[in-house]
């Protein structure tokens, strides 16, 4: 069932126009994991000329999320062909491209694909003759090729046996291989969060810089791709990226970011339909928004780190260095990242109405006012947001029910009725967030959150979606 019906079918018939060699068909495709889908797909020769002209063999298949998600592309060789194995193309033909990872609609197209595969292949022919010796070795590999890209009854009942997912309960993935990327696989591997960690790694060339040192070093249960379904059946998928364009006004930054995710979130969520997305992307709250429109999750599912690393060394500053530890218990940092943060309280249990009766509110209010001065000389570097990654993905695999101030969709709570992310104290599970804790009255506070809410819509209003 394509949930783009339309879009899908135009993107058909101006493949079928440009390309009338084609042929379409409704085929089983075998995912990475072994699971199993029907998918449109076409089947054609494209055009290369590398000294003499060569028709290159191709099949390319459409996601049911086309074309929000990019095609899956292989070579198709026929039994007298060799794959060469280069910068575009692994040995099982599978086909790599800059346009693939910067896929975003309504910019890419197949037909555009097809023109960029081509461009790359006259650089870099991707395939070869073989001698008839090798043509035999050959057609071996092609029907193992064709087991797993085409689909198969002996891998079908491999998995429902051993179970696709056998060894890997609690399964990580992180997107974005920058600094911020690289800190949260190392926190969450030092926590010992997760049994498997996936590191989606969407730059492009070879591996470089920490993602190298990542493979060289052999980080237990870690695993490099560059592949969108390495990440299937995560629990939790982290997303760090952040777009490196040269867009100048702050609008064109964050419109540069919500281009990047629409490339991203789409393909996540077809390979992990049941994980919670975790964001970590600036702006954090505009890029939780993003996520819960690309991916169509339930709000509970989606949401943003928010003021997690503040309100934890907010609630230590108070216990450490001031020596409030009962005006700790149930204090937060809540609203929007940055400047506009505020410091809040909760009333969801008997330490709150403990705290409320020792410490009258002015006193209350000086103690929070001196923390916030002591927090706003530490930085948020990237180990210390992985680290608070690594602590919001142990709550949720773990199922811990531990309060966390993330960001969540506000609408409903302190009068604010549009549909904006903020960070809010909030009761996380296995299914993300399960109760919004009630925070205590104050009318200063919820001026200020409907003030932050009130520009993040407007600038949400601006955006291209």
């Amino acid at each position: 069932q394509y949930k783009f019906r339309d879009l899908t079918i135009e993107e058909l018939k101006n493949v079928s126009k440009a390309y009338p060699n084609f042929t379409f068909s409704m085929n089983t495709y075998t995912f990475k994991d072994g699971s199993q889908k029907d998918l449109l797909n076409f089947s054609g020769t494209v055009p290369v000329k590398y000294g003499n002209s060569y028709n290159i063999p191709i099949r390319l298949w459409l996601l049911d999320s086309h074309p929000f998600a990019p095609p899956i592309c292989f070579l198709k060789p026929t039994a007298n062909m060799g794959i060469s194995v280069g910068k575009h193309v692994d040995a099982r033909g599978r086909i790599y491209l800059p346009y693939l990872q910067n896929w975003s609609h309504p910019k890419s197209t197949v037909i555009g694909l097809i023109k960029e595969m081509i461009a790359k292949f006259e650089e870099e022919l991707p395939l070869y003759s073989l001698s008839s010796s090798d043509a035999a070795r050959q057609s071996e590999l092609l029907s193992y090729i064709a087991k797993i890209t085409e689909g198969d009854t002996d891998v079908k009942s491999r998995n429902k046996t051993g179970g696709k997912n056998e060894g890997w309960s609690n399964k990580i993935t992180v997107v974005g291989a920058g600094d911020l990327g690289i800190a949260c696989v190392l926190a969450v591997a030092a926590k010992g969060v997760a049994d498997k960690v996936v590191l989606l790694d969407l730059s492009e060339g070879a591996a470089k810089g920490g993602t190298m040192d990542l493979e060289i070093f052999a980080v237990p249960n870690v695993e490099i791709s560059k592949d969108f379904s390495a990440s299937a059946d995560s629990k939790v998928v982290v997303l760090t990226v952040n777009s490196l364009g040269n867009a100048q006004t702050y609008l064109e930054v964050v419109q540069s970011n919500v281009d990047l995710f629409r490339g991203i979130i789409p393909a996540i969520s077809h390979y992990s339909q049941n994980a919670v997305l975790l964001v970590a992307s600036h702006p954090v709250e505009v890029m939780t928004f993003v996520s819960w429109k690309l991916s169509s999750f339930p709000k509970s599912r989606v949401i943003g780190v928010g003021a997690n690393l503040d309100s934890e060394r907010f609630q230590y500053i108070l216990t450490s260095l001031l020596k409030e530890e009962m005006l700790a218990k149930d204090a937060w940092v809540i609203g929007e990242q940055g400047e506009d943060k505020v410091p809040s309280w909760t009333s969801c249990n008997a330490a709150a109405n403990q705290t409320e009766a020792m410490a009258p509110h002015n006193s209350r209010e000086k103690v929070a006012n001196r923390a916030m001065e002591v927090l706003k000389g530490k930085g948020q570097r990237s180990w210390s947001v992985g680290l608070s990654v690594a602590d919001l993905t142990d709550s949720i695999l773990k199922d811990k029910r531990k309060v966390h101030s993330v960001s969540t969709l506000a609408k409903g709570c302190c009068n604010i009725n549009s549909e904006v992310f903020l960070s809010l104290p909030c009761i996380l599970g296995t299914s993300g967030v399960i109760e919004m804790v009630k925070l205590e009255e104050d009318a200063l506070v919820q001026e200020k959150l409907q003030s932050s809410a009130g520009s993040i819509h407007d600038l949400q209003q601006q955006l291209k979606l």
